[in-house]
């Protein structure tokens, strides 16, 4: 790659003093924790609804969840699965997990039986930890028959007692009698087992990949690759000492561990923590609590917008919003400032790449591609190296498309127990991320869309994407989501599954011929289909492998 032009890192002009110095991270979130347990010990780290946790009491609850899995057998690399939603619960059982010496395997708590079966034994759960209801549920059935012989359970209205009924509607259950309660075990006492501190090569997490090419594969991020990612954001955020943070991503997807979990420890911060997302109670939290910091897919941004109380003073305390997850529709980045006086700044990364490895600093704004209308997902780190490489792997010239790849810290070794699709998606240690996408001379990423989304009608490139980023200049979408359905003609031809912003009325044909009017001829959509909402996975990103899914007689507009 000598001469390479990515390699000169372009981007570098771009970031200021602060985002381009060098960064020397903590060993592991364990070691952070202990750093601001002995610099605020009585700092809030953990608020949830009325509850507060401080930096020493969590570090003396996780002392205590540690001791607890050591004396109930677990080992030195043993993995610990978490079932959780945002709760205090899903950071003792993290930070208790790594202090015991274990591996975390977060698990997404919409996974059904089958899905958790195939993590449980894939990566060879030792201990597992989730809610009552679901351990009642279905869980002390799927636990059955897989590794685990450990289970600790929670009743997520512990730590609070607002108990808001819109998040928190359920009722605490009797403790099981093959399950031990994880706020008990936290209360315990006791010191965390000696010699089991993680070292920075130590995989930290198992994360599970979302399997939309397969059966979903454990990405191995190491407690370096957190840190790292973690460090680069306390730095280059310019936030005010003890920064409040919002978890408006969910903790156990890598970009709300990463990117608030571990920014937030990194600087002995103040956490946020709501449960689960619901537009209302996020908007009261961020009144309540005035955060500096949060990062979410944009879709949230948009249930956010569309709620009648949403006004500029629930915004007014930001320093930084960010999106990530899901793609950053340029309409609505300007559409959200308008009404908020807030500007989204967009970021990108994988699980693969232990969340970003591209965003938009908090001194610049993303620029708009004059030819695709795409908007920048951001600029690489100063020890990041994004190519952009053609299907031979040789690379393109700036401004041409290829597939994007990666090398620099926050990329993985590898997945967990598959050395065959670490050698096909790794190599030489580079990350081949599967996104079409491109850089300009000044160093900034767009992201044009995944491989595998390509729609070929007739013989002709469509990227979902660009027909997506039309639909949400139109003022009564509110989502959109656009693929391609099987057609006798073209072979392929292009499909947009719409939801309406509250209050608004448009119809299939009026999309379809407003879309016609701005893009060629092959790229409007045939068919479009309004539905009340778009189904997405817990980090909000939407499903395009669903809605390809749906059967049914679509309505054609020709």
């Amino acid at each position: 790659m000598s001469g390479s032009p990515y390699e000169s890192k372009p981007w570098l002009a771009l970031l200021d003093e602060a985002q381009r110095a060098p960064v020397d991270p903590a060993d592991s979130l364990v070691h952070a924790l202990r750093a601001a347990a002995a610099e605020a010990p009585e700092r809030t780290f953990l608020s949830y609804f009325d509850g507060r946790l401080s930096h020493r009491e969590v570090d003396e609850l996780t002392d205590s969840v540690a001791a607890r899995l050591a004396a109930r057998g677990l080992e030195r690399g043993d993995r610990v699965a978490v079932l959780l939603q945002n709760s205090p619960h899903f950071v003792l059982a993290v930070l208790g997990a790594w202090k015991a010496g274990a591996i975390v395997v977060p698990v997404n708590p919409m996974y059904k039986s089958a899905e958790v079966t195939h993590v449980l034994r894939d990566a060879e759960v030792a201990a597992l930890v989730c809610s009552q209801r679901a351990w009642e549920s279905y869980l002390r059935e799927t636990a059955a028959d897989s590794p685990v012989r450990i289970v600790l359970t929670a009743c997520e209205r512990d730590f609070q007692t607002h108990d808001d009924a819109r998040v928190l509607s359920f009722e605490r259950l009797p403790q099981a009698p093959d399950a031990e309660d994880l706020t008990a075990a936290a209360r315990r006492g006791g010191p965390a087992p000696e010699g089991r501190d993680p070292t920075p090569d130590d995989i930290a997490l198992i994360s599970y990949t979302s399997g939309t090419s397969g059966t979903p594969k454990g990405a191995t991020n190491t407690h370096r690759n957190i840190m790292y990612n973690a460090e680069r954001q306390r730095t280059g955020l310019r936030l005010p000492p003890g920064p409040v943070y919002f978890a408006l991503a969910p903790l156990f997807h890598i970009t709300g561990m990463v990117c608030q979990f571990g920014a937030c420890l990194s600087s002995a911060g103040t956490l946020v923590l709501a449960y689960r997302f619901d537009p209302g109670v996020v908007l009261e939290a961020f009144a309540e609590h005035r955060p500096h910091f949060t990062v979410g897919p944009s879709t949230a941004y948009m249930a956010l917008a569309a709620h009648p109380d949403a006004a500029p003073e629930h915004f007014s305390s930001f320093a930084h919003l960010g999106s990530g997850g899901a793609p950053l529709p340029p309409a609505l980045v300007e559409r959200f400032r308008e009404r908020f006086g807030a500007y989204i700044r967009n970021g990108y990364g994988l699980t693969e790449c232990t969340a970003p490895c591209a965003s938009v600093p908090t001194t610049l704004e993303a620029p708009v591609d004059p030819v695709s209308g795409t908007l920048a997902v951001g600029l690489p780190g100063p020890d990041t190296v994004v190519r952009i490489v053609d299907d031979r792997g040789a690379e393109v010239p700036f401004g041409e498309q290829g597939e994007i790849v990666v090398r620099g810290p926050q990329v993985i070794p590898g997945y967990w127990r598959r050395p065959d699709a670490t050698a096909e998606t790794f190599p030489d240690g580079e990350l081949r991320t599967g996104d079409i996408g491109f850089m300009d001379p000044q160093g900034w990423l767009y992201v044009v869309d995944r491989k595998k989304d390509m729609i070929n009608a007739a013989g002709f490139k469509v990227w979902p994407r660009e027909v997506e980023d039309v639909l949400y200049t139109h003022p009564a979408v509110r989502e959109a989501a656009v693929v391609g359905v099987p057609d006798g003609y073209r072979g392929e031809t292009v499909k947009a599954y719409i939801s309406l912003r509250p209050g608004a009325g448009t119809d299939p044909d009026e999309l379809a011929a407003y879309c016609k009017e701005r893009l060629a001829a092959y790229k409007y959509p045939r068919q479009v289909e309004i539905l009340p909402e778009l189904p997405k996975t817990a980090s909000g990103k939407i499903l395009r492998r669903e809605l390809r899914s749906r059967s049914g007689g679509p309505r054609e507009n020709k």
